[in-house]
């Protein structure tokens, strides 16, 4: 029986407005970060967030955080629209969903000892008695594979994996519903990665959590999503079952990054020639017209170029956006939620 959904984005759009250049007379660029984005996460669910730097995983993860801002679209959580919380509320729901950051030493303040760390996302969220809160850190710890004695010491103590359990150890204290990490692993060898991904499916079976799991490893991710949603500049191109995406990718951009993943047997990278997408990543600013990849695809046709398409299902959850792999021809365009209707009676 499939678990309720706990988290949804639909026509969720992010943007941020540039620095108007100096004696310019047009308006400032306006950045669409994430455009008209639908995900839902079911409770219980591992759904990986996969694409090149740049286009818009980190900023898709903070929306749905709550973290950065929502230009439009709705944000709904456990059945309750929370687009538009503010205060009180908001900080009040913020206990039910946390992040874990890129960086592990930057995320921690150097000044603060393990056990001010971890404490103090309790007395933010009011578990204030002294026995509870040295309690609930100790079992943190001792959950995240570290011996309570070093709540006692600092960052710079600590080996990069072993910050990074504590950076675990304090999305995980108050024990939310959704967990955004954002490329947790990647200031980590591999050896630690998979110490840390083990780590994560531990704690989920655990303390019953739900991830969005942010990478541009997609040899990682597959072992350890349920799902795997794709994205390029700004908008959601593939999302299925992570086998159905490993097997049959349907996008070309999926197909691309599948190809330059790396082989694990070492004869087989040693000869294998990688596919390299042609072009650069435009600029989210000044997004091409019509599909926004076609200016790099290898198959690209004349109606890319004009026509935006909408997502294709291919049955089981498997979806993709692309005018080429649409049963029956050119599939039909998405909305633009940027564009200004006319009023036919002006």
């Amino acid at each position: 029986m499939d678990q309720p959904v706990l988290v949804e984005a639909r026509k969720l759009s992010v943007e941020f407005t540039l620095r108007k250049p100096l004696l310019s007379r047009r308006p400032a660029p306006v950045v669409q970060a994430v455009r008209n984005m639908d995900l839902s996460i079911r409770r219980g669910e591992t759904v990986a967030l996969v694409g090149e730097s740049g286009c818009g995983k980190s900023t898709l993860g903070r929306a749905m955080i709550r973290t950065a801002p929502i230009a439009r679209g709705a944000l709904r959580f456990d059945g309750e629209d929370i687009t538009h919380l503010r205060g009180e509320a908001l900080r009040s729901a913020r206990s039910r969903f946390q992040m874990i950051f890129q960086d592990p030493y930057s995320s921690l303040n150097p000044k603060a000892r393990i056990f001010d760390t971890l404490a103090e996302p309790l007395h933010v969220h009011g578990k204030t008695s002294r026995a509870e809160v040295r309690g609930k850190v100790s079992e943190i710890l001792d959950a995240v594979g570290l011996s309570p004695d070093f709540a006692a010491r600092y960052p710079h103590e600590f080996s990069g994996g072993q910050r990074q359990r504590v950076a675990i150890a304090r999305a995980v204290i108050l024990q939310p519903d959704f967990i955004v990490a954002d490329e947790p692993l990647s200031a980590l060898d591999v050896s630690m990665q998979l110490q840390i991904l083990k780590l994560f499916d531990e704690l989920r079976d655990r303390f019953s959590l739900t991830y969005l799991f942010i990478s541009h490893d997609l040899a990682r991710v597959f072992s350890f999503a349920d799902r795997v949603a794709v994205m390029y500049l700004g908008q959601l191109v593939e999302i299925g079952r992570a086998a159905d995406i490993t097997a049959n990718a349907r996008h070309p951009y999926t197909k691309a990054l599948l190809a330059a993943a790396p082989s694990p047997d070492p004869e087989v990278e040693a000869t294998r020639e990688v596919p390299v997408l042609k072009g650069d990543i435009p600029s989210p600013a000044f997004p091409p017209p019509g599909c926004r990849f076609h200016t790099r695809c290898p198959i690209a046709m004349e109606v890319c170029a004009r026509v935006d398409p909408a997502m294709t299902d291919f049955g089981g959850g498997h979806m993709a956006a692309c005018h080429a792999v649409h049963p029956g021809g050119p599939s039909p365009s998405r909305p633009d939620p940027t564009e200004v209707k006319k009023d036919p009676t002006a």
